[in-house]
């Protein structure tokens, strides 16, 4: 389930390409999913703010580079490619602040079991 449209995620961000927009809209089920994961009762608006957040990031700033890299080199006679990818390499991910938002990460606790079966 898609917490935001693709009109959102241009918003602030870019106008995103024809092709773009067809990844958009895929990315933002599958942030959904990963969304709902980690909680699936957060508000509707940090559902939002955290799918576009995922889906910015995954698709890019350079429209030059592949999907996640953040340098790239090409030469020319005898052929050589080689590229940087950023955290992640395009991929859809949660950050601290984002596992913030939906109200999870950074919570330190235990469970024992067997404390309730102790009697004094």
């Amino acid at each position: 389930m898609a917490y935001a449209t693709t009109a959102e995620v241009e918003a602030g961000y870019r106008t995103l390409t024809a092709d773009e927009i067809t990844m958009c809209a895929t990315l933002l089920d599958e942030a959904g999913l990963i969304i709902d994961a980690y909680n699936v009762g957060a508000s509707a608006d940090a559902k939002k703010v955290v799918s576009c957040r995922m889906v910015r990031r995954a698709i890019g700033d350079s429209l030059s580079l592949p999907l996640g890299a953040t340098q790239g080199s090409i030469s020319a006679g005898g052929y050589s490619q080689s590229w940087t990818n950023a955290s992640g390499s395009g991929e859809l991910y949660l950050t601290r602040v984002e596992k913030k938002l939906l109200g999870t990460g950074n919570k330190i606790g235990s469970y024992s079991p067997i404390e309730g079966m102790v009697e004094s």
